[in-house]
Order: C-alpha cells, then sequence, then structure tokens
C-alpha cells in the first residue's frame, strides 16, 4: 500500500514552521477517543491536522511547534508504553518510538504534559492554535496561560496573542504533492475496484446493504482501514435523499441504484458516485435522466484548469442540466432565464463539486477577497453533478417520478489542466449494461 514517507511529515513541520512569526509556538492535540456505547469505542482515526504534520496515529497526544528552539523544534506528548494496557488495546509507541519513528525531536508522557508545556509556552509572544475545534483542549490551554500570568511578578512572560493556526495549515493542506496525489490515486484504484464489484453482484431481490458488503469487503482487500465517510447504496426513490444513509431496502426490479462511496488510505480520502439500473438495462426515462447528468460531468471537465475559477465547473454543470431539463420538457423557459431565477434547483439542489484530500470535503477557502478562487495545480476536487426527481413531485409526468442520479469523479488539477483520477469505473450507458450484462452472462 502506497504512504505518505517519513520525509514528508518533516517537510510539512519545516513549511508550517516558516511560516511562523519569530519566538512562537503551535500546539495541536491529537483526537479524542470517542465511546460508542458504554465501554466500546469508535474505530479511531487520527485528527487530520495532527496527522498531516506528523502521521502519529494514537489518541492523547500532542504536539508542540518550537522554531528556533534549542534542543529541537518537534516536541511530541504521547502515552508511556504500558505491557499491561498494550496487551488488551495495542503496542504504543512511547516516547522511544515517538523520536524513532516518528521524527519528534523531544518525546514526553502525555501524564506530564501539564508540568512541561506551560514552560515551552512561557516567554514565546505568539501561540498558534486552533481555538474553538477542541473544547477539552482549549480550556486545558487556557489553564496553562493562567498559570504563567499569575507568576508575571516572579518574571514569567505570557504569550499577547493567539494566532488561528488552522488557516495556515488548511492553505497547506489544500495542493496535494506527488505523494499525496499517490495515495489518492491509489485509494481511487480501490474504490473503482470496489463500485466495479458492486455493479457485478447488483440483481433484483438483494437489498441495499448486500452492495455495501461487496463495497466494504473490497476496500478491505485493497488495504483501507475504513471506508472515507458513511457509504450511500441507494436503490429507487431514496436515490432522491442526497445523504441516504439506512442502506436497508431491497433493490427492485425496474430500479435504479446510486452508490456513493470511497475508501481512505493513509487518512486520504476517495469519493465515488455511480448510478446503475438494479437488472442491467435502463428504461428510456431512467437513460435520458442519466445522459444529462454525464453530459454535464463530461463538461465540467473543461472548465478544470490552473487560472479557471473554481465556480466555473459548476456554473458549467447548471447550464447543461437546465438545457437538458427544458429539452426532456421538465422545465419550461428560456435557459438564461431559468438560471438566473434558479428554476434547476428542485432537481439539482448542491453544487458540482468539493476540495478532496484528507477531509472528504477537504480544507481550504473557495473564495479569497469574496472572488471565487483561481484553480492550481495540486488541487483536488469531486466533480458530481445529479439531478433528482422526488417521487411526489407533482409537477411532472409520472414516467419521471422516482429517478435520481449523481455522477461523481475525483479530479486533480495539473500543469496542462486535469487529471480524473476516478477513471476505472465504468461510466456511459453502454459501458455499464455490458458489465452487468456479462456478469449475468456468467451466472447463467
Amino acid at each position: 500500500m502506497t504512504c505518505i514517507p517519513k520525509s514528508e511529515y518533516a517537510r510539512r513541520r519545516k513549511a508550517l514552521m516558516a511560516q511562523m512569526e519569530p519566538n512562537s509556538i503551535a500546539i495541536l492535540p491529537a483526537a479524542p477517543v470517542y465511546i460508542r456505547n458504554r465501554d466500546v469505542e469508535h474505530v479511531y482515526r487520527q485528527d487530520s491536522d495532527f496527522q498531516y504534520l506528523s502521521g502519529f496515529p494514537e489518541p492523547e497526544a500532542v504536539i508542540a511547534l518550537i522554531p528556533g528552539r534549542e534542543h529541537g523544534e518537534y516536541v511530541l506528548f504521547c502515552r508511556e508504553r504500558d505491557p499491561e494496557r498494550e496487551l488488551w488495546d495495542g503496542l504504543r509507541a512511547g516516547q522511544e518510538g515517538a523520536v524513532r519513528d516518528f521524527g519528534a525531536d523531544d518525546a514526553f508522557p502525555i501524564a506530564d504534559i501539564d508540568d512541561i508545556l506551560p514552560g515551552l509556552i512561557e516567554g514565546r509572544s505568539r501561540v498558534y492554535y486552533a481555538i474553538g475545534s477542541n473544547e477539552t483542549f482549549d480550556h486545558q490551554l487556557m489553564e496553562w496561560i493562567k498559570t504563567i500570568r499569575s507568576k508575571a511578578r516572579q518574571g514569567a512572560q505570557p504569550p499577547s496573542e493567539f494566532v488561528a493556526l488552522d488557516h495556515l495549515l488548511h492553505e497547506m493542506r489544500l495542493y496535494k504533492n506527488a505523494a499525496e496525489l499517490a495515495v489518492m490515486r491509489e485509494a481511487a484504484v480501490v474504490s473503482a475496484r470496489a463500485h466495479v464489484r458492486a455493479m457485478q453482484a447488483c440483481r433484483p431481490g438483494l437489498h441495499e446493504y448486500h452492495l455495501e458488503a461487496e463495497l466494504e469487503y473490497e476496500f478491505r482487500k485493497g488495504g483501507a482501514r475504513m471506508p472515507a465517510y458513511g457509504s450511500i447504496v441507494a436503490g429507487g426513490r431514496n436515490a432522491c435523499i442526497l445523504h441516504y444513509r439506512e442502506n436497508d431496502r431491497p433493490l427492485r426490479d425496474g430500479d435504479l441504484v446510486l452508490i456513493d462511496a470511497g475508501c481512505e488510505l493513509d487518512c486520504y480520502a476517495s469519493d465515488i458516485t455511480r448510478t446503475f439500473p438494479v437488472n442491467g438495462r435502463f428504461s428510456p426515462e431512467q437513460k435520458a435522466i442519466y445522459e444529462l447528468v454525464l453530459a454535464a460531468n463530461l463538461e465540467a471537465f473543461g472548465h478544470i484548469a490552473p487560472g479557471r475559477r473554481w465556480n466555473e465547473a459548476h456554473e458549467a454543470t447548471v447550464r447543461v442540466i437546465t438545457a437538458g431539463l427544458v429539452e426532456l420538457g421538465l422545465l419550461r423557459g428560456e435557459v438564461d432565464e431559468l438560471i438566473a431565477a434558479e428554476a434547476y434547483k428542485p432537481f439539482y439542489m448542491h453544487r458540482a463539486g468539493h476540495w478532496l484530500g484528507m477531509d472528504v470535503h477537504d480544507v481550504g477557502d473557495y473564495r479569497i477577497d469574496g472572488q471565487w478562487r483561481l484553480l492550481e495545480p495540486g488541487m483536488t476536487m469531486t466533480v458530481e453533478p445529479g439531478i433528482y426527481i422526488a417521487a411526489d413531485n407533482d409537477k411532472v409526468e409520472r414516467k419521471w417520478r422516482g429517478i435520481g442520479v449523481r455522477i461523481e469523479d475525483d479530479v486533480a488539477v495539473t500543469e496542462s489542466g486535469y487529471e480524473i483520477l476516478t477513471d476505472g469505473v465504468p461510466k456511459s450507458v453502454a459501458e455499464i449494461e455490458a458489465l452487468m450484462a456479462a456478469t449475468r452472462g456468467r451466472a447463467a
């Protein structure tokens, strides 16, 4: 499995500290452990910012970055080795492992943080920290600051300024380098195989969760510890629920099924949506809506390149979809007027994409000084137009009702244009029907 190399984490820390003001300190806590029920914990997943700077996978840890510190700029507080607890919960890095395996210059027990970290903060004029993202740690940090201030008469110098660390970090995370793109490509390949497997397995009489199981098998087989988000397997009218989660309804002959699912590799997400017929053949109405969404998906790629604005791809999909809905008789009027009135929104109510990276809806501003951001090489995004015709929409003919279609790909902006990371999944009507027919032929 492709992973981010240790040298990359060191480069990131160095790049962040180069942006920090002199005589400052940056502090980041690890993600807490969340209880699922009673004494059962959710599967642990590290905070993305913490992971981005360290690659350290354990809870109960804190990073301190201190540019210019004589005894090392990267300090990591973490759990001590504990043979008894490790027998129950798994191995810990401990302080020795934090230095040896994760590049810390200094490592201290997390139990000693109240005694050590205030001394590292004292004398620093500025603290970089993401206030508001971890309420418990916010309180703990303020207590350390109070402790320093209480000793001001003895010469202690508390920091005079707090700066939002997440703004600096999130701008860095927005641009993916070669190592990150390699991981994202592999995640996309694994997820593509999962979608193909679901198409091959699909048939009337199964339930949505049967296809979810096929997805998750392929994710784990490909080395992913978990999906990047809760998989959506939405048959029939459920496809018109954008964040459908139940995945428990039967798959009926004549319906479409929409699958929005992707795995996570080394904390990098993939995000793919495909829509296909449960029985392997599109009806005329399903085909018409599907090919309109596909046309919008393909049109968007022509608006992704360095120097193009973020919003251009979305606007392109709106125009294609609005014109197509007029042609099909689902909207009436002049295309420009319908777009201005947002008449398409009952059918297409979301934007055409989002940033993609360590978070499936990744960090980074979409606007700069009130203007849509210009795309640059290394940015990664999704392209996901859709049309959703609610089952109870009595303003359209009955033959259209309950059809929901979304087609989503992951795209990296390159020097010359774009790279589609998720082209391993059939997307045209002919390709989908051929794949599903071939599977049924083997089964027969």
